[in-house]
Formats: structure tokens, C-alpha cells, sequence
């Protein structure tokens, strides 16, 4: 979503001080090797994203998580929906004292 993704783009313009990592997840369908090539390009695609509008790769990395990570039972088409996501986590604090 464009909207979520421009958020996260004044989210950082607005916070300099602050580094993330752009994880990339899937369900367990299909084979693990393809499901973690698709979380590593679900990620990618954020990072690209970012640079596109101006955020500096210094601020930036990804991974790909495959299906490692579920926050659902992959047991149901809407869990398993849940658990195709991209999410971005908080690596440092850079503080200028």
C-alpha cells in the first residue's frame, strides 16, 4: 500500500536518528526455498521504495525471512494471509550528543 509506505517515508524523514532492518515474510506454501527467495524481494521492493523517495540505504537494510517467522497458524487462507507481510524493525538509535 502506498499509502502505509508513504507513512513509513515521512516516519523516517522525521526521525534521522534511526536505522531499520525491512523483513520480508511468507506463508508455508510452496517450496522454502521459493517461499524465501519471495520474503527476500517482498523486502527488497520496500528498500527500493524508500530510496525511490529520497530515504538514504545508509538508514536502510532487508532480509528475507520466508516463512520462518508466521505470526498465524498457517492453517486458513486468511492466516495465511496474514503471515505474507513485510514489517520493519528498529535497529539503532543514533544519538548526536
Amino acid at each position: 500500500s502506498k499509502t502505509e509506505l508513504n507513512r513509513l517515508v515521512a516516519f523516517l524523514q522525521a526521525n534521522p536518528h534511526i536505522t531499520i532492518e525491512l523483513e520480508g515474510h511468507t506463508d508455508q506454501l510452496g517450496p522454502e526455498d521459493y517461499n524465501y527467495n519471495l520474503s527476500v524481494k517482498r523486502a527488497q521492493a520496500i528498500y527500493t521504495y524508500l530510496i525511490t523517495a529520497g530515504i538514504s540505504p545508509d538508514k536502510l537494510s532487508y532480509k528475507g525471512y520466508g516463512r520462518s517467522r508466521p505470526i498465524a497458524p498457517n492453517d486458513s487462507p486468511i492466516n495465511r494471509q496474514l503471515n505474507r507481510r513485510t514489517a520493519f524493525r528498529i535497529t539503532s538509535i543514533h544519538t548526536s550528543n
